[in-house]
């Protein structure tokens, strides 16, 4: 492990958090993705009902929770996977940090993720002191890489790779020998055609990889699209072999996920009506933020899906950061995301409905 991890990018926030926090009508917070709006109550009712957990859970999960994944992936993302090919993990943000050491991955061996990306990705490969690859194009990918990991919808620019470019990404991990992951934890969240009116590609759609799942990984997490980023829910699927040595190794390390939780999970993987009803809440607050930030002169650059508007007027992203600021707006300067987003910013949808309703409304009065 190297010694010389980033300090937290968010801590170079309170300058500005203090600012906004001086605004007479107070400060409103659109830097965080962390969801606001209630836990679904069948889901509350199933965690509840799980509390007598006196019995380690198992870490591969329970069964009704490995079937439930199972049938999810079959019914929201086209794919088809066995219950033995699933595993839960405790959020999805360990996962990404832990992957590059489960998989053995050292000094000398290289990490790809996206040039614009939030920094787990980066975190994970310096855990194990391995190189760390920013690059968006499969061709660059060096001889050396050992994991490379998609982000499909992007947080934070909200952009979707398609069938097409899955499976020249897939290829050439392929080709390298290198395991490759799509993180799609966005993937029930598209405005844009054409994801308005079809399912977000998944690295393991059958148009990607066939029936052959190898070398390939999908992680998903329940966070945003039922609210449970306070459960830890998520989980990862795909090759068969890979599942089995994460599995060995999550149980020589204790990564068990919380009986109540994986209980929690299957109601909330049998409900649709609830996803349906934040992705309401969610294009609502799209529509009205918007136009506001256009208002004042902020262009939005991808974000055809996730959840964020990414925006620019072509200044310094702590520049923008600060006008926001100035109007009791929190929000995230791209420099958070890598470094070739120097000019864009981050605003999360994960508000409630009265503070972006508030932040529209202050935005739309500065620009008159």
């Amino acid at each position: 492990m190297r010694d010389d991890l980033p300090d937290y990018p968010w801590d170079a926030m309170a300058p500005y958090a203090e600012e906004a926090a001086r605004h007479p009508e107070g400060a409103l917070n659109l830097s965080v993705g962390s969801p606001v709006d209630p836990s679904p109550e069948s889901v509350q009712a199933a965690l509840s009902g799980a509390t007598d957990a006196h019995a380690y859970p198992a870490t591969a999960g329970s069964v009704p929770l490995r079937e439930a994944i199972a049938e999810w992936f079959s019914r929201r993302r086209g794919v088809s996977v066995a219950p033995s090919a699933v595993l839960p993990t405790i959020g999805s943000k360990e996962l990404v940090a832990l992957l590059p050491f489960l998989l053995g991955i050292g000094q000398g061996e290289a990490v790809v993720f996206p040039r614009i990306a939030y920094p787990s990705y980066q975190i994970g490969a310096a855990l194990v002191g391995a190189d760390a690859v920013p690059s968006d194009d499969p061709a660059e990918w060096p001889e050396h890489t050992r994991l490379v990991w998609l982000n499909s919808p992007s947080n934070p620019d909200g952009r979707v790779m398609d069938v097409g470019a899955l499976q020249v990404a897939v290829a050439r991990a392929r080709e390298l020998g290198a395991v490759i992951v799509g993180d799609e934890c966005y993937a029930e969240f598209g405005w844009e055609s054409p994801w308005d009116a079809e399912p977000v590609p998944s690295i393991l759609d059958p148009r990607v990889v066939g029936d052959d799942h190898s070398g390939v990984l999908s992680a998903y997490s329940l966070s945003k699209q039922s609210n449970l980023a306070g459960y830890r829910a998520a989980f990862v699927a795909g090759d068969p072999r890979i599942i089995a040595r994460l599995l060995t190794v999550r149980k020589h390390a204790g990564l068990m996920q919380p009986a109540p939780v994986q209980a929690a999970m299957v109601a909330a993987l049998g409900d649709e009506t609830h996803v349906d009803t934040q992705r309401a809440r969610y294009r609502a607050r799209r529509e009205t933020l918007r136009p506001a930030l256009e208002a004042v002169g902020y262009r939005i650059d991808g974000s055809e899906a996730g959840l964020y508007l990414w925006a620019t007027r072509g200044e310094d992203a702590w520049e923008s950061v600060a006008a926001f600021a100035r109007l009791g707006i929190v929000v995230g300067p791209g420099h958070f995301y890598g470094e070739h987003s120097p000019r864009h910013v981050r605003l999360a949808l994960t508000a409630s409905d009265e503070a972006v309703a508030a932040a529209a409304d202050r935005l739309r009065r500065a620009s008159s």
